[in-house]
């Protein structure tokens, strides 16, 4: 089965912005509960009851914790994994198969993160904290972020293997699209190991 099988999703619709209350102690409850989206939405793109976005991150952020290049900062690393998605909870996991431009795409997800940092978390320190790290994975300038770019490709790759395993699927599509652009070395170790098992 490849990506071209795959029946196109619906039309998405998306949840409408939260609408700050002015209390910053239900703003921040509120933004809480937000969370449990990326527990409950699936990632798409292959089949059907998918991983969750959260499950994505979390396997993301252990990763980073796995790798042994002392000249990153690993601490800055797990944290860019945890919140790398979080525009996902408003937004869901959009897949260019969606037909949606991926400048929409980026303005959606940039209304939704200031949505979360500015009307819910009324921009605390934690709140610019988190924007921060999104932003700086988001440009994928800084030697962590092209880190954690790698490992989003990578855990990517390790899930298509996962279901390759557990469906008798082929998906290659989704190996063409993240091992050959591994450029961190550990990584691309990681994701050659990965290959290695597909040609047992």
């Amino acid at each position: 089965m490849d990506e071209s099988e795959i029946a196109p999703p619906a039309k998405r619709v998306f949840p409408p912005l939260y609408v700050p209350t002015g209390d910053a102690s239900i703003d921040r409850l509120a933004f809480f509960h937000v969370l449990e989206r990326l527990k409950t939405q699936k990632r798409t793109g292959w089949i059907p009851n998918a991983e969750s976005i959260s499950d994505h991150m979390y396997r993301m952020a252990i990763l980073a914790m796995c790798t042994s290049d002392s000249t990153l900062d690993i601490s800055k690393c797990v944290m860019m994994a945890v919140v790398h998605d979080l525009a996902e909870a408003q937004v869901g996991d959009i897949t260019p198969r969606e037909g949606i431009l991926k400048q929409e795409k980026q303005r959606l997800e940039a209304e939704a993160m200031s949505n979360f940092v500015h009307d819910m978390l009324h921009g605390s320190p934690a709140a610019l904290r988190i924007e921060a790290l999104w932003n700086e994975y988001e440009e994928g300038e800084t030697n962590e972020a092209k880190f954690v770019k790698d490992l989003d490709r990578l855990e990517m790759a390790l899930q298509a293997r996962e279901y390759e395993m557990a469906h008798a699927l082929d998906l290659q599509p989704f190996f063409d699209s993240s091992l050959p652009h591994l450029r961190h070395p550990e990584v691309k170790r990681w994701g050659e190991d990965l290959a290695q098992t597909r040609s047992c």
